[in-house]
């Protein structure tokens, strides 16, 4: 078969198929019409349809401009208002606690334990005595040390008492000799007072792991003294808020270890650095613990609250695509709007995104096929107007019957 012959048959097929397409389905007419088939072509092999159907439609047709029964319409959309979110208002993190003020008691001397004063979980007052060493010998130490004084200060008065029988020199070395008295007795009572291990601070004991007898040096730890009346909790935040939080800044902390609990504190301190490696900042915190209910060690979900960011939200349907990026159909005055947008944020119900979109304008969700920019559209919540009518025409029917009836 030649191929002029085979490019007639499949034009015939072709065209077959168009009409048939045209012919048995529904709404076919308009679809090519679209394409740029002419009008009349189309309504030679389109269905016909029923008046009424066709009444109608030839309104419609006139109404947009007298083209005809398949003069083309806006395209019908379905709207949704655009709505606002709040980001970046607030951070959550997890962090350790420790007491306001943590102490190991140890001793200032070495020697055997004669005694340990305090148990676990005592309050301690600063200064109190917890444990004693023992200090015979430093006792006769400080004896011997007084005994030497009061010796140089008798030999002091006696040369005094004898005049210009003594020369100067005399005199000042029995003064000289009762100074070297007087520090050592000094030194013995400060080597008598050091036998007694004493709390540097305030706050509660823990276990005691020492007992008497046992042999004890300068790096033995007696007791950890916690000060619990504070907590300070250690976090670490994304350097993006690191110019947003400060020094006196509210904030709230939930302790994992009581459910449902919640204490208000403040912002304690903020390190002068980001951690290169993981881009945080070290915060702490500061939490009230009046009821000492709170214990150093324990885990926190610290939220701390900001003014945020405020950005237009959208329907994740609203949003296109093309080779210039992200953009949405914007109504106004029935008309389509094309609005380019940068996504923000992307959740389930809603896009975040940054555009010239303002509050409840109105942007297209479905029917996004046909539009282009400054094109009339149709609002699918407006179709209903136009059949409110219907009940006039009926009327204007019914009047008309009854007169020609007359």
């Amino acid at each position: 078969m030649r191929i002029w012959k085979q490019f007639a048959i499949c034009a015939v097929v072709l065209v077959g198929g168009v009409a048939a397409f045209a012919h048995f389905v529904p709404g076919a007419g308009q679809t090519l019409a679209g394409f740029g088939v002419p009008e009349n072509l189309v309504a030679l092999v389109a269905k016909p349809r029923a008046d009424g159907e066709g009444a109608a439609r030839s309104g419609n047709g006139q109404g947009q401009g007298g083209r005809g029964g398949f003069a083309s319409q806006p395209p019908l959309v379905v709207t949704e208002p655009v709505g606002e979110a709040v980001i970046n208002d607030r951070l959550s993190a997890i962090g350790n606690g420790d007491a306001i003020l943590s102490v190991t008691a140890t001793p200032l001397a070495s020697g055997n334990l004669t005694e340990v004063l305090i148990k676990s979980g005592d309050r301690i007052e600063k200064g109190q005595v917890i444990a004693r060493l023992d200090s015979d010998d430093q006792k006769v130490a400080a004896d011997q040390a007084r005994v030497a004084l009061d010796s140089a200060k008798e030999k002091v008065e006696r040369n005094r008492r004898l005049g210009n029988a003594v020369s100067v020199a005399v005199l000042r070395d029995a003064e000289f000799a009762e100074q070297a008295a007087q520090l050592e007795l000094q030194k013995a009572e400060l080597d008598l007072k050091r036998r007694d291990i004493v709390a540097p601070s305030k706050g509660i004991a823990g276990i005691i792991t020492v007992n008497p007898g046992d042999y004890v040096t300068t790096e033995t730890a007696i007791a950890v003294i916690d000060d619990r009346s504070q907590i300070l909790v250690d976090f670490w935040v994304p350097e993006r808020f690191s110019n947003k939080i400060s020094v006196g800044q509210e904030v709230s902390a939930s302790a994992i270890a009581i459910p449902g609990s919640e204490f208000s504190g403040v912002i304690h301190a903020i390190d002068n650095r980001v951690d290169e490696a993981s881009r945080t900042l070290r915060v702490r915190a500061r939490l009230e613990n009046p009821d000492d209910t709170l214990r150093a060690g324990m885990s926190f979900s610290v939220v701390a609250r900001f003014a945020g960011d405020t950005y237009p939200t959208v329907n994740p349907l609203a949003v296109q695509w093309s080779s210039e990026g992200s953009f949405v159909w914007r109504i106004e005055d029935n008309k389509a709007q094309r609005v380019p947008v940068t996504i923000v944020q992307r959740n389930s119900d809603k896009v975040l995104v940054d555009a010239e979109l303002a509050r409840e304008q109105a942007v297209v969700m479905e029917g996004v096929q046909r539009l282009r920019d400054g094109g009339e559209v149709r609002i699918a919540g407006e179709q209903r107007q136009p059949q409110e009518k219907k009940p006039e025409g009926d009327n204007e029917q019914k009047v008309s019957e009854a007169e020609v009836a007359k």
